[in-house]
């Protein structure tokens, strides 16, 4: 059984980074792709990006390109998303997602979600 648990988010101002870690006990992490959404207060909820089971493969939204990076490290069963230069529109909370059927990118339709940690960033 799937179960996410997120870390690493907090306030921050403009500009900083941030490390978020999501840590799973099941036994099926390493064989699906892995990801990143974010929901702002009062939006619906959005990609970040994604990364294939064995981290060859990513993908990301245009707006986080050459900023963030994806990364998985199957043995420790831990996703990771590094945010650089972050901004303030990105205040949201974070939410890991594990896909059941892709290994190549994760999608809201089929993934099994952490519970999120706030990532809020001060102008």
């Amino acid at each position: 059984q799937v179960q996410l648990v997120e870390s690493g988010g907090g306030l921050v101002q403009a500009g900083d980074s941030l490390r978020l870690s999501c840590a799973d006990s099941g036994p099926t992490f390493s064989s699906y792709a892995a990801g990143w959404f974010r929901q702002a207060p009062g939006q619906g909820r959005e990609f970040v990006a994604s990364v294939s089971w064995d981290g060859d493969y990513t993908h990301y939204r245009d707006s986080v390109k050459g900023r963030f990076t994806i990364s998985r490290d199957n043995a420790k069963k831990t996703g990771y998303l590094q945010m650089n230069t972050l901004k303030s529109e990105e205040t949201a909370i974070y939410y890991c997602a594990l896909d059941s059927q892709s290994r190549v990118r994760v999608t809201d339709q089929s993934a099994s979600w952490g519970q999120g940690t706030q990532v809020t960033v001060s102008s």
